[in-house]
């Protein structure tokens, strides 16, 4: 299944149109160079947006490759958890729950959309 991570929506696309700067951009070809881990809800916010063909292309590609992780019972009853114990937008709670079930570390640019959920280690690639 890949490396211990789950990639956050933002830093997919951070990654792929070249905006982490080099010691991001490092950190997260080992992730991808393995089988990068998604949730479901980072391939609908990616790929739910109109693009050109060009990026259209490439983020299919990335999810073709990826392990997409969907939405089971017991991520579905983590999202509940941390929706009734913190004010946490549903995709977050889902992408949360996920890693938190799976005990993948979430790398985001969105820390502090996470920081109230002391179980689940954030890594931000722009800060590597």
């Amino acid at each position: 299944m890949g490396k211990p991570y789950l990639i956050d929506s933002n830093a997919v696309i951070d990654y792929l149109m070249g905006k982490l700067p080099p010691s991001g951009t490092a950190f997260l070809d080992e992730i991808i160079n393995d089988v990068p881990n998604v949730s479901v809800i980072t391939q609908i916010e990616v790929l739910g947006f109109k693009s050109s063909s060009a990026a259209e292309k490439l983020l299919s590609g990335f999810f073709n490759d990826a392990f997409i992780l969907g939405l089971t019972d017991e991520v579905v009853e983590k999202t509940i958890e941390l929706r009734k114990i913190h004010k946490i937008k549903l995709p977050d709670a889902i992408i949360a729950a996920t890693a938190l079930t799976h005990g993948l570390s979430l790398v985001t640019r969105n820390v502090s959309d996470f920081d109230k959920i002391a179980a689940l280690e954030c890594i931000d690639p722009h800060s590597r």
